[in-house]
């Protein structure tokens, strides 16, 4: 059985979600796929299961009944993951805007480089962003900037979503506690990680913005972000972390 689940979460992505899931089976790594759905009313969840029919040994997918926020799909697929026994556990978008050949890399960092956790950073060699609009490129790197300050972790990209986790960090982080569903989910997870004792390694990627289907970014969610880091700071200093 393959080591490495991709987890994908969804929401109306059936421009992208077929090339994604033929893209990451046709990878030289054998990866296993998750397809976390919030009942996409696109026809998303009807495209995965045609494609189950062809890789019924490798393809799953999680029906949820709505929209419950980007963490707690993620938090669904870590614990089917832990379940399933993975060792090696992704966190990856279904819009291309991560390269799915990248998914090697961010495994070889915990494999061969001692990574307990690998994030795909769009900013730890200059600014590697193609087609975002400046303003948006300047709110997700002052965001980590901003992070950065507030918790004194030196991660340059805090709220990227391209991870790569091994196994046990997501059995020692209780993930029941993990309180963020939108943008501030990706930062508390790298926060909590680094609390813990892992060694968290960022891994230089491109990021490209989609060309199909619709973003799912918000001011709230942006939001959550800058007043969530401040109350996770604050949670911190109550809460203890037993090192990994």
């Amino acid at each position: 059985m393959p080591d490495s689940l991709v987890i994908i979460p969804t929401y109306n992505e059936k421009e992208n979600i077929e090339r994604m899931i033929r893209k990451v089976f046709s990878l030289d790594h054998p990866f296993h796929l998750l397809i976390v759905d919030d009942g996409s009313p696109d026809g998303t969840q009807l495209i995965v299961k045609d494609l189950q029919n062809i890789y019924p040994d490798s393809l799953f997918m999680l029906q949820r009944p709505g929209k419950q926020g980007l963490g707690t799909a993620y938090i669904d697929g870590f614990k089917w993951a832990i379940e399933h026994q993975y060792d090696y556990i992704f966190e990856m978008d279904a819009d291309f805007s991560h390269n799915p050949e990248d998914l090697v890399k961010l495994r070889n960092a915990c494999v061969e480089d001692n990574a307990d956790m690998s994030v795909g950073s769009r900013y730890i060699k200059g600014v590697n962003v193609v087609n975002w609009p400046m303003g948006r490129v300047l709110m997700s790197y002052f965001a980590s900037v901003y992070v950065r300050f507030i918790t004194g972790i030196d991660i340059q990209d805090f709220t990227a979503g391209f991870v790569c986790y091994k196994r046990n960090v997501l059995e020692t982080i209780q993930l029941n506690k993990i309180k963020f569903v939108g943008y501030a989910f990706q930062i508390e997870m790298k926060y909590t990680a680094v609390k813990h004792g892992f060694n968290v390694v960022e891994v230089p990627i491109i990021f490209t913005d989609r060309t199909a289907g619709t973003s799912k970014m918000s001011r709230g969610i942006f939001k959550e972000a800058v007043w969530g880091v401040i109350q996770m700071k604050i949670n911190s200093i109550f809460r203890k972390y037993p090192e990994g």
